[in-house]
């Protein structure tokens, strides 16, 4: 298996994770699909959002997979009074990464981070490694660490 990016930043920083491969398909890249090629429970299995705030730009949230972003909140904790998904044509030049298999580490620009706080009540969670078809299986308290981000509140 090849290592992404991504793990190999986590490498670097010396943070503890597993890499999970899986089979995905193009027409569903779901979290939903992947939680149940992984077996586990969907609260565990966390999406990465990229989103543009009004006011502050570029700005990423990282929710459980049976979850939708909440444009409202999302605004607010990233400071802007608006925000929007960012349209799928530039997900690839802003991140480096393509639908299904964006994570919140290694995109080409450190974006301000919200993870939200159901993650904490896990010991693991799964994340995009950054390719579809291959997730990371980290502690939250290491990805709120190596990501330096805040919480996206219930």
């Amino acid at each position: 298996m090849t290592k992404t990016n991504a793990a190999r930043l986590l490498d670097a920083a010396g943070i503890a994770y597993e890499l999970i491969p899986y089979e995905y398909s193009e027409e569903d890249l779901s979290a939903q699909s992947v939680a149940a090629h992984l077996g586990e429970d969907i609260d565990r299995v966390f999406k990465t959002l990229v989103l543009r705030g009004d006011k502050n730009g570029i700005f990423v949230c990282v929710i459980p997979g049976d979850f939708e972003v909440d444009l409202k909140v999302a605004a607010k904790i990233s400071g802007n009074k608006s925000c929007e998904m960012l349209h799928l044509k530039e997900l690839l030049p802003t991140t480096g990464y393509i639908r299904g298999g964006c994570s919140p580490i290694g995109m080409k620009k450190q974006f301000p981070t919200f993870i939200h706080e159901s993650a904490l009540l896990y010991d693991y969670i799964y994340i995009s490694a950054g390719v579809r078809g291959l997730q990371f299986k980290i502690a939250p308290s290491d990805l709120f660490a190596f990501t330096g981000a805040d919480i996206y509140p219930i």
